[in-house]
């Protein structure tokens, strides 16, 4: 069973306690249809589990399938650097069906960013390397499509929408 490359560090963006019992790693793709039914189930397991639970994403994006995967990306790094991670990949998959670069403008605008600032650093080669190593250590993992997760550092092979299984790993 393929393992997790690395493990979750100081890189990662992770919400929940923690020393949670349960470490959950997405690899996700804003724009990837998928993913977006995940991020419900996602937030039904952060619900149920409260602080057993401490969930890590990683940026996935399949640039090829996907026009604005990347651009998601990046602008969810763009907003990290003004502590609104989580809110933008909130707002990236609530809006998914309308993803497109001005819905990034409006979702910075809506989170209340300094869009120069956002602008600036969506050009920045700091950021795509960020990307860029998130999805390197995906291939390391094993992954080869999203939305894959690791539950403790393995690999989850089993169905992510029947939630029962889900959280009895």
């Amino acid at each position: 069973m393929p393992t997790l490359i690395p493990p979750v560090n100081a890189l990662d963006h992770a919400t929940g306690a923690e020393h949670a019992t349960i470490e959950l790693v997405e690899y996700g793709d804003f724009q990837c249809p998928y993913c977006r039914e995940a991020f419900f189930i996602v937030k039904e397991i952060q619900q149920q589990l409260g602080d057993k639970l401490r969930f890590i994403f990683r940026h996935f994006p399949l640039s090829e399938a996907h026009e604005y995967a990347m651009d998601a990306a990046l602008a969810a790094e763009a907003a990290a650097l003004q502590q609104q991670f989580w809110p933008m990949h909130d707002a990236l998959y609530n809006r998914q069906v309308d993803l497109d670069e001005a819905l990034l403008v409006i979702l910075a605008t809506e989170l209340g960013l300094d869009l120069r600032k956002f602008s600036d650093d969506m050009d920045s080669p700091r950021l795509l390397s960020k990307v860029e190593a998130d999805f390197e250590s995906g291939v390391r993992s094993g992954v080869n499509g999203t939305p894959t997760f690791y539950v403790n550092g393995k690999r989850y092979d089993g169905d992510y929408q029947d939630l029962a299984s889900f959280l009895a790993c």
